[in-house]
């Protein structure tokens, strides 16, 4: 099985607004890098579709380490809410609906397919792959600023 590294993040002009995400792919020495966006988004549709987008790209089942400045997406998967959430029919407690239910589900499909570790980093604070992310969700949001 084949170790890929995934490293992602998503950027928003405003919460909701234009945004952008990224991904740098990383199998040995060969690099990927991919990235969109959105004219009308938030910034966790943005870290959600940048992980859902790299996972698509993985064409056999592999091992992979996928980095994330995003605590939002980290801790729903590593924590099991995510599935919790689709336990329970996307309903979190109180009774109130999982926002990005579209999303989760597709997210859960991908790592129905693949051996996913998901590792916390801290944004903006010189990961250099995180850092390159970032530049990419920029360049993506700014592009659909200008719409």
């Amino acid at each position: 099985m084949k170790n890929v590294e995934i490293f992602t993040d998503g950027a928003c002009k405003g919460n909701p607004g234009p945004g952008g995400w990224g991904a740098i792919l990383r199998y040995g020495t060969v690099e990927k890098e991919i990235s969109g966006g959105e004219a009308h988004t938030t910034n966790n549709r943005m870290e959600l579709i940048a992980v859902i987008e790299a996972l698509k790209c993985l064409k056999e089942r592999c091992s992979v380490t996928l980095c994330s400045d995003s605590q939002y997406v980290c801790n729903s998967v590593n924590k099991g809410w995510a599935k919790g959430w689709k336990a329970k029919n996307w309903v979190k407690s109180g009774n109130k609906p999982v926002p990005n239910t579209d999303l989760w589900k597709e997210l859960l499909e991908q790592l129905e397919r693949h051996i996913v570790t998901f590792v916390w980093v801290r944004g903006h604070d010189g990961h250099p792959e995180n850092e390159r992310c970032d530049r990419l969700a920029v360049a993506q949001a700014e592009k659909y600023k200008a719409l």
